[in-house]
């Protein structure tokens, strides 16, 4: 079973054929989890075929293991998820408060100027 090593990853897009080759699936299985994971392709070229960036890779990455390497249904790879999504989100939440504090300490400080 193929994994997908993120950091190793040379171009911008890849090309479904390409990505497919790399998990050693078919392409319409990749667009197959396209449609049922709910998730957009980053880009299509002049002909319409789809590339795919780092984030789409790294999340069709994800449904790879759960679903072929963890034996997890359809099912249960969306529960699991959904599950992993508000982690991301609070760590995003959180990013944006430090963010928030450092303007305000920057902001105090020029206000004291």
């Amino acid at each position: 079973m193929a994994e997908i090593d993120i950091s190793k990853l040379t171009k911008l897009y890849y090309s479904i054929g390409e990505l497919a080759t790399m998990l050693e699936v078919n392409t319409s299985l990749l667009r197959f989890w396209e449609k049922e994971f709910e998730f957009q392709v980053g880009k299509k070229n002049a002909k319409g075929n789809r590339m795919y960036g780092i984030k789409e890779i790294a999340f069709i990455n994800h449904v790879y293991q759960l679903v072929k390497i963890q034996g997890f249904t359809l099912e249960g790879a969306k529960l699991q998820l959904k599950a992993y999504k508000p982690n991301a989100e609070l760590q995003k939440h959180k990013k944006q408060q430090e963010i928030i504090e450092r303007l305000e300490s920057i902001k105090q400080r020029l206000l004291s100027l």
